[in-house]
């Protein structure tokens, strides 16, 4: 699934993966009577076509504000996000997003079927359609059997996987998630983290994934980014090369595991130090 370098015939030229997503000396300033924040610094990276980048650093880095920019919820101050090669102005197209909160983000007075099929409905897509994308998606998150429940009927894991599932529905090139399994319980997040990359695979997306857990950045990530405190720039672009198919009994006690966790964990306490 990595977007890997080609190799054009006998000059063993490798190209660069392309950019689906890139973040370019983005800067966002907070201003206020009071005062100016200047919530991100001087951001820039380049997110390749299928790849899994979790962003980590301390709290107050800026990460939200981050994927708000990602997302188009938030105009930087300077600088662009363009996604496809498109400089990002309002929410893009081919992109879906999966907040933290997700007991807000769906509507307990609908069906777990009629929260997944809300943003299909915005799109105008034909019922026969809609019906289709929302069946395949609840069977993607294993949950084909709450169609007709209420997300206040299920466990926390369970709502999360509705909003994941309306994320999934979307069709989305692009997935972006902010801090999407820390409101659940051990066990669950182990799940949760296992499907999200059995659902990157399948399906082939491009996901940015914002934690604060390094340990899942290192286990589900192709790379992790850590970020500075604010106002925010990249520290360090850590490369994961763990074997794949990734198992929660298996991977977590690799000693490369262990390095890399280390090294992404000294880098946030760095981050954090700097901030003092």
């Amino acid at each position: 699934m990595s977007a890997c370098a080609i190799w054009k015939g006998e000059a063993d030229v490798a190209e660069r993966p392309v950019a689906v997503v890139t973040v370019d000396h983005l800067n966002k300033v907070y201003e206020s009577k009071e005062r100016l924040v200047e919530a991100i610094g001087d951001l820039s990276f380049e997110v390749p076509a299928g790849d899994f980048t979790c962003i980590v650093g301390p709290s107050g880095a800026g990460k939200t504000t981050l994927l708000k920019c990602l997302a188009g919820l938030l105009a930087p101050t300077r600088g662009s996000v363009r996604v496809n090669g498109h400089e990002v102005k309002e929410p893009p197209e081919e992109m879906a997003v999966v907040f933290q909160e997700y007991g807000r983000s769906l509507f307990p007075w609908k069906t777990v079927r009629e929260n997944v099929e809300l943003p299909l409905r915005h799109r105008r897509i034909a019922e026969a359609e809609r019906r289709r994308l929302v069946d395949s998606a609840l069977e993607a998150v294993a949950l084909s059997g709450a169609g007709d429940s209420y997300p206040w009927q299920l466990s926390g894991g369970m709502q999360q996987r509705v909003a994941i599932a309306r994320a999934v529905a979307y069709e989305p090139k692009v997935m972006v998630l902010d801090e999407p399994f820390a409101a659940v319980d051990a066990q669950t997040r182990a799940d949760l983290e296992d499907l999200m990359l059995r659902l990157w695979s399948q399906l082939g997306l491009t996901v940015v994934f914002v934690t604060h857990d390094i340990d899942e950045a290192v286990y589900l990530g192709q790379r992790v980014l850590v970020l500075s405190s604010s106002p925010t720039r990249v520290l360090d672009d850590v490369k994961v090369e763990l074997p794949v198919p990734r198992s929660q009994a298996q991977t977590r006690i690799d000693p490369a595991f262990a390095e890399l966790r280390t090294r992404v964990y000294r880098g946030v306490q760095a981050a954090k130090a700097a901030a003092r």
